[in-house]
């Protein structure tokens, strides 16, 4: 009996000590970002090289993505129509009713939360390999002994350069979903035209607009800021590397879900 007793308190006291450790861990992380965060936002050195990067970064991070992200709302606004058509389709229903949750749920959802998401696995992937590399090859180490700010010089870019592109990406999302509900109307003959059109137009509301653009900016940050912090503080070699994307894409994934929740709780 004794010795039952005691593998359950040790088994306690290992469980209690396994999660010490585990918050001891987030936290020191967290810290370690704060501390990022801050010396990446400072005043920029040479503001000509820094424009020059900032230009870069918008290009490559933003304009880049702009081809998956028609594609891929193309198909979601058609799915979204036929599903509503299909599923919901009833006699106490109105027929404009498909075209109006169609752009509800675009709006509010899929041009910002969705998105994003899809978002964090090219771009924040993209950011953390890039900086994971170049730890690695001590090339941030070469800017640190030339007294170059690196967090400003690498990261600052990034974030600016996400969170001026992010609301374009949500606007043209949110457009390109739309057309692809018309595809359903004109292509498919699932519903017709002047019903879907009926159901877009219906008690729209404009605050769903920049609520989307809102939450996308919070998005963009995570999409950005943390993705960068894996890859700028990235220990060993080029398997760490790898494993930095990973951490980043997940920890991304993750931050954006759970902010997606405070923030339609907030601004709704």
């Amino acid at each position: 009996m004794r010795n039952e007793k005691r593998e359950i308190l040790l088994t306690f006291a290992s469980k209690s000590q396994t999660r010490r450790m585990l918050l001891q861990k987030w936290l020191t992380t967290l810290g370690r970002y704060v501390m990022l965060m801050g010396k990446t936002f400072s005043f920029p050195e040479r503001f000509r090289m820094f424009w020059k990067q900032y230009v870069k970064e918008m290009a490559q991070l933003g304009v880049n993505s702009i081809g998956i992200v028609l594609l891929i709302s193309f198909f979601i606004g058609a799915v979204i129509c036929i599903q509503m058509k299909v599923n919901i389709e009833s006699p106490w229903m109105p027929r404009w009713v498909a075209g109006y949750t169609t752009r509800e749920i675009m709006l509010l959802e899929f041009s910002s939360s969705i998105m994003c998401l899809i978002l964090a696995g090219k771009v924040g992937s993209n950011i953390a390999s890039e900086l994971g590399t170049m730890r690695v090859t001590q090339q941030i180490d070469a800017l640190d002994i030339m007294g170059i700010n690196s967090a400003c010089y690498l990261i600052l870019p990034k974030i600016l350069g996400m969170l001026t592109i992010m609301p374009a990406l949500v606007i043209f999302s949110s457009a390109m979903g739309v057309v692809g509900a018309y595809f359903t109307a004109y292509g498919m003959h699932i519903i017709t035209p002047d019903d879907l059109t009926l159901g877009l137009q219906h008690t729209f509301i404009p605050w769903f607009m920049w609520m989307s653009i809102i939450k996308s900016q919070f998005f963009a940050f995570i999409i950005s800021s943390v993705p960068a912090f894996f890859g700028y503080t990235v220990e060993g070699g080029s398997v760490n590397v790898g494993k930095a994307s990973t951490d980043a894409v997940v920890s991304s994934s993750v931050l954006i879900l759970f902010s997606d929740v405070f923030l339609t709780q907030l601004l709704s």
